[in-house]
């Protein structure tokens, strides 16, 4: 910025509700979606909290065709959680496949990460599951290079299952790849 540029007024971080309030997302939501799972994990801004891939990957994570695709899909839905400002702070989605439900889009705003947010929108997608669709397992794929996230979903009851799905190199709508061994190793939890 020069001294000519006009300055703006500082904007304060989005805060977490005390009480996260869940609600499913609208065709109006996509944008803010968007730019809370790119915040969360890609460029520089996801470096601020822990879920960041900055260092696996470049690029997109998703965009709005795709965000717009998952809440056109038969048994597909995804919560919400705004801040303060009205802004998405927090979502995930869930498919029903079968018996079990997918679980992904997982985002905190990094603004927000480590004040217990995504324990409470892990744990409220698992009611979704349970009382919407009366699945009995939550299923999910994580980079396998991301440990920390891996060993965050152990502590929360689920389990690797040993199995494993290629990354899509070469399809930049997912990223590009800064090494060449990425893959997606599945993970699941029993609903009780």
């Amino acid at each position: 910025m020069t001294a000519a540029e006009p300055t703006s007024a500082p904007t304060s971080a989005p805060t977490a509700p005390a009480q996260p309030v869940f609600r499913t997302a609208q065709l109006r939501d996509v944008p803010g979606l968007v730019a809370l799972v790119e915040s969360a994990y890609r460029g520089e801004s996801s470096r601020a909290g822990w879920t960041t891939e900055a260092d696996l990957l470049e690029g997109q994570r998703t965009d709005e065709a795709a965000v717009a695709d998952l809440l056109g899909r038969p048994d597909s839905v995804v919560l919400v959680v705004d801040g303060d400002d009205g802004a998405p702070i927090a979502c995930c989605h869930l498919e029903r496949r079968g018996t079990a439900a997918y679980f992904g889009m997982f985002s905190v705003s990094p603004a927000v990460q480590g004040g217990g947010l995504g324990r409470q929108v892990l744990a409220r997608a698992e009611e979704w599951a349970r009382a919407e669709w009366g699945v009995g397992a939550m299923e999910m794929t994580v980079i396998e290079q991301r440990a920390d996230l891996i060993a965050w979903y152990e502590r929360r009851g689920f389990v690797r299952t040993g199995e494993f799905e290629p990354f899509p190199y070469g399809d930049e709508r997912f990223g590009v790849p800064l090494r060449a061994d990425l893959r997606f190793a599945k993970l699941a939890k029993p609903l009780a």
